[in-house]
């Protein structure tokens, strides 16, 4: 079993209902939809399975039927699937490596590409025949290497670098000049007539807009600009493809598009943004902008940026491999880029997007070697190279001292000191569950955790004991996710326990939004004398008895 397929998953509740076989069989997977409840799962052996609402047929599964157990996509089974690309409304593509597109799903505004609209849901996964590449022909320019989706309109990018666009065209997001919806895949050629030597690099689809940059680092944009969100210095929508002058000089590595928002990437690791910011998703706290301003931040230099077309949230990679979040947040508005304790950026869009969707498709296996770290996860419980066994409650983990050495300094100090390490092959430990103490190991090699809550608050009693501040921030983050009307008060309690500030702050907050339900907890009766006097004092500061 794939023991990385797991842990990537792990925050993603649409597979928890999954067989760990399954799931280590996985290769590529998409969550989407209104709700971030439907998936595409390409397996190592080819086959594509689909599981969730279905809404408008996005599964493509030949019906609109619900699914809780995976099905299969019979149009997609045995292609190469390269990548998906999905809407707001249920439209779904797929890319192949030799560069063909399927659609299916939503169609009102011929945003699947086969020539009809009008209300036409296409159920099962169908070629978009415009875009095939002709057999035989090295140079046809037709062969797509990326695709895009916004709200209504979809994006394909070919490999000499031209621009196919199609769908919705209400604010020019097809940028053919009007505000006529396009029903097949139209050739973009406005760029290229004023750069004919220059081709697209990189495309990215905001709610009802797009954006395009060009080998030599220079933006286009057109669509909907209603605040800004194309960085020309104004707000008004543009039918064609128009050149951010404001950026003149500056080389856009990348850009990542929200909801009415966008994020720019120099080369140099500088980080741009432009358009809404209701929640704060530029990174700073102004009200939207028209034209790119440069994030100032402590991030570091930036090595990638993420967002979502239907959401207001941002996400970027610092210097320091730190994943960094801000806008709308779970409902929450954070202005500055701040700091989360994931690994990766699918991790926290699944723990503070709202809806939890994915920016694009998770690659959960390839056929390239295991990595250092993909052997060091494996080395985890390995009879067979471990010369260290910890025993839990009569159950064996398998272990390595020099790992546990390295990542922990209670081992360290342990060995050192306690007993002769060479001669002993076996320790027992009792203060914690069997199942706690293999979670703790196994983060010691991964860096990962995956327990439910419940367990969580007595991991973060491990990590209090053991002095693994790092560890602490996890707990926090899966205690954060598990908290309700019935428990916030006894989190609470957990939070001041461990001094764990970020952790009491966010109870309050939660608390303050449903108080007369708290009141009436279970978990509120049991607070002690000190506790609840405190809990009071902090929720009467922040407002929640004023009149």
């Amino acid at each position: 079993m794939c023991a990385q397929c797991i842990s990537d998953l792990r925050n993603w509740p649409i597979f928890s209902s999954l067989e760990p076989d399954f799931i280590s069989q996985i290769h590529m997977v998409l969550v989407y939809g209104e709700l971030g409840r439907d998936t595409l799962m390409v397996m190592r052996n080819k086959m594509v399975y689909a599981m969730g609402n279905n809404i408008n047929g996005c599964l493509g599964t030949g019906d609109t039927n619900f699914t809780l157990y995976p099905r299969q996509v019979e149009a997609l089974c045995k292609k190469n699937i390269k990548t998906f690309a999905y809407g707001n409304k249920s439209q779904v593509l797929a890319l192949t490596k030799e560069g063909e597109v399927y659609s299916w799903g939503y169609n009102i505004y011929g945003e699947l590409g086969h020539g009809t609209c009008d209300s036409v849901i296409t159920l099962v996964p169908t070629l978009v025949s415009t875009l095939v590449p002709t057999l035989g022909n090295s140079v046809d320019s037709r062969r797509i290497v990326d695709i895009a989706c916004g709200s209504h309109h979809s994006v394909a990018l070919t490999e000499f670098g031209d621009v196919y666009v199609w769908g919705q065209n209400k604010f020019g997001q097809v940028g053919n000049g009007n505000n006529i919806n396009q029903s097949t895949p139209r050739l973009l050629d406005s760029i290229h007539l004023e750069y004919p030597m220059k081709k697209v690099v990189c495309i990215s689809c905001g709610d009802a807009f797009t954006m395009a940059v060009v080998e030599n680092g220079e933006v286009f944009a057109w669509g909907n600009n209603s605040i800004g969100q194309l960085g020309l210095g104004d707000d008004e929508d543009r039918t064609r493809p128009c050149r951010l002058d404001l950026l003149k000089g500056t080389v856009i590595a990348k850009v990542a598009c929200g909801s009415e928002h966008t994020l720019a990437l120099t080369d140099e690791g500088n980080l741009y943004s432009w358009g809404g910011n209701d929640y704060g998703q530029l990174g700073f706290d102004e009200k939207e902008i028209y034209e790119p301003v440069m994030v100032v931040h402590k991030m570091g230099k930036v090595s990638d940026i993420a967002a979502v077309h239907c959401q207001n949230i941002s996400i970027a990679i610092g210097e320091e491999g730190y994943v960094y979040i801000w806008g709308n947040c779970r409902g929450q508005k954070i202005t500055i880029p701040t700091a989360t304790t994931f690994s990766n950026m699918y991790d926290a869009l699944a723990c503070y997007g709202s809806p939890s969707v994915m920016h694009k498709p998770l690659i959960l296996y390839s056929d390239e070697e295991p990595s250092v770290l993909e052997c060091l996860e494996n080395s985890f419980d390995d009879e067979d190279t471990s010369d260290l066994t910890i025993q839990v409650e009569g159950q064996s983990i398998f272990v390595h001292k020099a790992i546990l050495k390295i990542r922990c300094s209670y081992f360290r100090n342990m060995f050192q000191h306690d007993w002769a390490e060479n001669n002993r092959s076996v320790i027992k430990l009792d203060q914690f569950s069997y199942v706690v103490y293999k979670t703790f190991l196994k983060y010691l090699y991964t860096g990962m955790i995956n327990l439910p809550m419940e367990k969580a608050i007595e991991l973060l009693n491990l990590a209090d004991s053991y002095c693994e501040s790092n560890l602490k921030k996890h707990c926090v983050q899966i205690i954060k996710q598990g908290i309700s009307v019935s428990n916030v008060a006894y989190l609470y309690s957990v939070a001041v326990q461990y001094n764990e500030e970020e952790l009491e702050g966010f109870c309050i907050r939660f608390a303050i939004n449903h108080m007369t339900a708290v009141t009436q907890t279970e978990s509120f009766a049991n607070l002690d004398e000190n506790t609840l006097r405190t809990f009071i004092i902090k929720t009467g500061r922040a407002g929640v008895f004023k009149m």
